[in-house]
């Protein structure tokens, strides 16, 4: 990973300070009201999926920056980029056995390579054009659909074969016409697709340095996204283009700790750590922590972006297909305490539990069983406890009084990843 790839990982690495609603540019109408968010807060999980011509050298999405590679010479990756058994259903029945509910294709990363028919493309780099010769955002989005799983679009305005990118004061000219090609192709996006669900920009800081709302002054983001809203009013957007986001992001495999966060937020990470694109080496989350990482977000209020990375291909990696597929059976058992839920009413004990809550119930997410007496006491609440119980299990002998909730688990049987506990409270 190179110097200007470890500035952008950090650039997202803002889970500690997610204290406000972000920063950036805001107007009247560019952000959905809460009411509109809803739909997005209840769906918890889905798949991030980084593709393009960087899984053919498979060193990872930022080979052409990191290895210094001429823009003329990466371009020829085009020519050999010809996936036979692509399968964007394929895709959708992954993420679907996964348990996830909605997914965010890449459909342009840093490297300027579109992977949908692009007349904006500068230079007509896009997999129309070339080898392939294919729509594939068309075959995602009409997949996605299919499956009933929202939709998710990600895009860059960040384009390395411009120089002005780099430099947009002194070479005004080139910037303006990555600008150009930026407004071209998210219309393009917008307009051709149907309904976008989700709009999530990357790469937004010029030339790599500051931050995205340093950049506002050039991509202009309420104008650009004005004329998103046009053809997508109810789109969800992060703030990666300049502009406040919907919701606030948190990049990376970093544990998440800490009280609940008060407004809408998205934990995105990859299922294999070495990097976002396609890569020979191999650093497979394990399932345990997958699970934590979700339950630790979930019951702090956020979505979890999972990322995956097919071959060249197209294939995802049978590993990963596997993972998910544990990750899916897991959610199974125990999605009604993640799905459609709100954190609290107890904060988070890092390392231990956490809670949600939806209707009459009350969700505690315990992490790791108690030491010594297997008792956990809870925090005292105003509702009044009914009954306790694992999630379609056993009864859990309890009690409630001024001081708190006191739990026995001393016959609970634990899941070896996460166990679900459920409280009855009486009323709704």
């Amino acid at each position: 990973m190179g110097d200007a790839e470890k500035k952008s990982m950090e650039k997202g690495l803002i889970y500690t300070s997610l204290k406000g609603v972000g920063q950036g540019v805001s107007g009247p109408g560019s952000n959905l009201p809460a009411e509109k968010m809803q739909w997005w807060e209840d769906q918890k999980f889905g798949m991030f999926i980084h593709w393009g011509l960087y899984a053919i050298p498979a060193t990872g999405e930022w080979t052409m920056f990191n290895q210094k590679i001429p823009a003329e010479e990466y371009a020829k990756l085009a020519d050999q980029f010809n996936p036979k058994h692509f399968s964007a259903a394929e895709w959708a029945r992954v993420a679907k056995e996964a348990g996830m509910k909605y997914m965010v294709m890449v459909t342009r990363h840093h490297d300027g390579f579109a992977l949908w028919n692009s007349p904006a493309s500068y230079r007509h780099f896009d997999s129309w054009e070339t080898a392939a010769h294919r729509d594939f955002v068309k075959e995602y989005t009409d997949a996605c659909r299919k499956a009933g799983l929202h939709v998710g679009l990600y895009y860059s305005p960040l384009d390395w074969r411009f120089p002005g990118y780099f430099d947009p004061r002194e070479l005004p000219d080139n910037a303006a016409l990555l600008k150009k090609q930026t407004y071209g192709q998210v219309e393009e996006l917008m307009k051709n697709y149907g309904k976008i669900d989700i709009l999530w920009y990357d790469g937004g800081w010029l030339a790599h340095k500051g931050s995205d709302a340093d950049a506002a002054w050039f991509w202009e983001p309420l104008k650009l996204n004005a004329m998103v809203r046009s053809y997508n009013p109810d789109v969800v957007i992060n703030p990666r283009s300049g502009m406040v986001g919907d919701f606030q992001t948190d990049e990376g495999g970093a544990d998440v700790k800490g009280p609940i966060i008060p407004f809408p937020w998205e934990k995105c990470l990859n299922l294999n750590a070495t990097s976002w694109g396609y890569n020979k080496a191999q650093n497979l989350m394990p399932l345990k922590q997958i699970i934590d990482m979700l339950v630790n977000t979930v019951d702090r209020g956020g979505n979890m972006l999972l990322n995956v990375g097919p071959d060249p291909d197209g294939v995802i990696p049978p590993a990963h297909v596997e993972r998910l597929k544990e990750v899916g059976q897991w959610l199974a058992k125990n999605g009604e305490g993640i799905y459609q839920t709100r954190p609290g009413p107890f904060q988070p004990v890092d390392d231990f539990y956490g809670a949600t809550y939806s209707g009459n119930k009350i969700y505690i997410h315990l992490l790791k069983m108690p030491a010594g007496d297997a008792v956990i006491k809870l925090p005292p609440t105003g509702q009044v406890i009914t009954a306790c119980t694992v999630l379609h299990g056993e009864k859990v002998k309890f009690h409630q009084d001024a001081t708190g909730i006191t739990l026995n688990l001393a016959t609970v049987q634990p899941d070896p990843l996460v166990t679900t506990l459920v409280l009855k409270v009486k009323g709704r």
